[in-house]
């Protein structure tokens, strides 16, 4: 991914109610990740897992890597993959592609 700019800075209250929502959407259960200022994909487990370094972070809104700056449902990238854990991020329409490759 690139470097991503938003209008709107993600907060850390933000941050946490994306967490407390689970991996995926209420409606429809659509896998979601979080996206950060350098434009890398964390999964719900990576930020989970570094919560504190990512909530500072996502405060300061600091070059480190962990700011984050959405969350978003992984429509249809069967090769999307946490930049931390390297573990596969699963997408709500291409799987049947995933599972091909």
């Amino acid at each position: 991914m690139s470097n991503v700019h938003f209008t709107h800075r993600f907060t850390v209250r933000a941050l946490m109610t994306a967490l407390r929502s689970g991996v995926y959407t209420s409606v429809g259960s659509y896998p979601t990740f979080f996206i950060t200022a350098d434009g890398g994909a964390l999964s719900h487990r990576a930020v989970r897992d570094n919560l504190w370094q990512v909530a500072r972070s996502t405060r300061d809104q600091d070059a480190s890597g962990w700011a984050i700056v959405a969350h978003e449902a992984n429509w249809e990238d069967p090769a999307l993959y946490c930049d931390h854990t390297n573990e596969r991020i699963p997408s709500a329409y291409a799987e049947d592609e995933a599972l091909t490759a």
